[in-house]
């Protein structure tokens, strides 16, 4: 077996002492600002690198949610190997992306050889503006030929392959890059320096430095897809990517629970026990309905990459914006709750949060950060509004592809799209709600027809929004937030409707999860929540019970004891 449930446990193994993810190890790499070669190593021989490969190569890339799940499992033991193994996945993108077999099957057995993957976009001085790109690629008479430099780069000086975003015409504009796969190794010597490593704030042991190309001549197939059709790759790959990465949120949210989890157990102020103290009471359940509703986000997302691949220009932004931006309001909740603990080291291991929340403050921009993906959904909000159904044939309901037992239709690059019509999983929230409100505990539940309310009065707003060249204006981005928070009202109340065999198992039986999630959506729009503090006291009690060790609505996906 070789499921996301048996990686926990092989990884749980590999956290002992003297494993290659000994806790005292990885401390170690953090504090030297060294690369943690010995879990990536493992990580290797294991194979999750065929997991970043797609089937039709001979990887077993077959369900984003699933590598999902296994990213989460590394990154709730140490975000730091996370970022530096899954770069690879991110670094190969634009080439699955760009349906060329060929190359793709070249570069299947590379990464499944374990090579490194980095992906080359943003150079200095140009941060997410990948249209100011300078560095360059000229025809030659057997190939191109690369100058310029592109920083910062994960894993630039360690991976072998890199792929790299270069202008080919000297006027550039959209049709003006196009992408290259390049091995460093088959370069000429002295035409691929490495750029020195970068100190960081966060994820100080990854390779986050940079690579400069002076007239580095490389083979005319290293071009992938066509010349000219580089950023739509890119962007198109980025939609992936995004749906991915945020498996590292999760797995900080999952550490960051467990330790607070403890903390509450143990901790007595004043002669009474945190834990029964009202305001840490709501703190804890606030951070647990982040991390579950950030959960559902990120599930929802992985299926619709299989499901309506042409509407993940939204689901991906919304997705990749709103994550990150939970499980960093979720880590600032435990910050609260750990006080001094969670700052000094070798205390009772509570320091280790410190790392955690450094850590993840970089997971926000990594494929953009949170305001470059809200503007992209910004752009495309005046073909979102409610009512508006998607421009292709209707598929299935939504509560049924996010079933947890539904099969996936393969995973289609050819049917990702730049800009999409139609949002199927806010479409069919009438639908979910009807679903919800006719259970047996709905007469008492208000909070799906309020989310219903909210998001029906977007629409007046989102037909006014017009077309801009420019970035988008402060209240087209407040428009956006607030369809993120609908988005994922929506997701929480598919995920449930579409898995009612679980409804009496651990963590959904009474509904506790969904009304907190429900509650911590509303409070996003700006409603009135008055039964917050029940709705999170709920959440708090089964964190504390012999449950609380596992904070997912799937399962066991970390295994991370403390």
């Amino acid at each position: 077996m070789r499921g996301p449930a048996r990686f926990a446990e092989v990884v749980e193994d590999w956290s002992r002492q003297g494993g290659p993810f000994d806790p005292a190890l990885l401390t170690a790499h953090d504090e030297a600002e060294s690369f943690p070669a010995e879990a990536c190593a493992a990580l290797d021989q294991w194979g999750l690198a065929d997991h970043y490969v797609p089937v039709p190569y001979g990887g077993r890339l077959d369900r984003l949610d699933e590598m999902q799940a296994l990213l989460r499992t590394v990154a709730a033991r140490d975000l730091t190997t996370a970022v530096a193994h899954g770069k690879t996945f991110l670094g190969a993108a634009s080439v699955w992306t760009s349906g060329d077999s060929d190359l793709g099957t070249r570069l299947a057995g590379h990464i499944m050889a374990g090579e490194a993957v980095a992906w080359g976009l943003t150079e200095p001085g140009g941060g997410s503006d990948l249209l100011a790109g300078e560095l360059t690629a000229t025809r030659t008479g057997s190939g191109w030929s690369l100058s310029g430099s592109k920083w910062p780069v994960n894993n630039a000086t360690r991976g072998r392959l890199a792929t790299v975003l270069a202008r080919t015409d000297p006027a550039g504009g959209p049709r003006g890059f196009s992408v290259f796969l390049v091995d460093k190794r088959s370069t000429a010597p002295g035409t691929v320096r490495h750029l020195p490593k970068m100190p960081t704030h966060g994820i100080r042991g990854a390779d986050i430095s940079g690579v400069a190309f002076r007239d580095a001549r490389v083979p005319a197939h290293a071009l992938v897809g066509t010349e000219g059709e580089g950023l739509e790759l890119v962007l198109k790959a980025l939609q992936l990517t995004r749906t991915s990465c945020v498996a590292l949120s999760l797995g900080a949210g999952d550490h960051a629970l467990r330790l607070a989890r403890r903390f509450l157990l143990e901790r007595r102020l004043h002669g009474r026990r945190l834990v029964d103290l009202p305001h840490a009471r709501a703190m804890a359940g606030q951070a647990v309905a982040r991390l579950l509703l950030a959960e559902a986000v990120a599930y929802a997302a992985a299926r619709a990459a299989h499901e309506v691949p042409e509407e993940l220009s939204v689901v991906s932004a919304v997705t990749k914006a709103l994550v990150p931006t939970l499980v960093q309001g979720q880590l600032r909740l435990v910050s609260e709750l750990l006080g001094a603990r969670g700052f000094l080291t070798e205390v009772e291991s509570y320091g280790g949060f410190a790392k955690i929340e450094r850590d993840h403050q970089i997971v926000s921009i990594f494929d953009g950060s949170t305001w470059v993906n809200r503007g992209g959904l910004a752009q495309q909000l005046r073909l979102l509004r409610p009512g508006r159904r998607p421009a292709g044939p209707a598929g299935r309901p939504v509560y049924e592809w996010l079933r947890e037992d539904a099969g996936t239709a393969a995973l289609d690059p050819s049917r990702l799209r730049m800009m999409t019509r139609g949002d199927t999983l806010l479409n069919g929230l009438a639908d979910l709600v009807s679903r919800r409100s006719s259970e047996p505990d709905a007469a008492t539940d208000t909070l799906a027809p309020r989310l219903l309310d909210a998001y029906r009065e977007l629409a007046g707003p989102l037909s006014r929004v017009r077309p801009s060249a420019g970035p988008p204006s402060t209240e087209v981005m407040r428009l956006a937030e607030r369809y993120e928070w609908c988005f994922a009202g929506a997701a929480a109340l598919g995920v449930w409707a579409a898995n009612p065999s679980r409804h009496g198992r651990t963590w959904w039986d009474g509904g506790d999860w969904l009304r907190g999630c429900l509650t911590l959506v509303l409070h996003g729009l700006g409603l009135p929540t008055p039964d917050a503090s029940a709705a999170y006291d709920q959440l708090c009690e089964r964190l504390l019970s012999g449950d609380g060790t596992d904070v997912s609505l799937f399962g066991s996906r970390a295994g991370v004891p403390v």
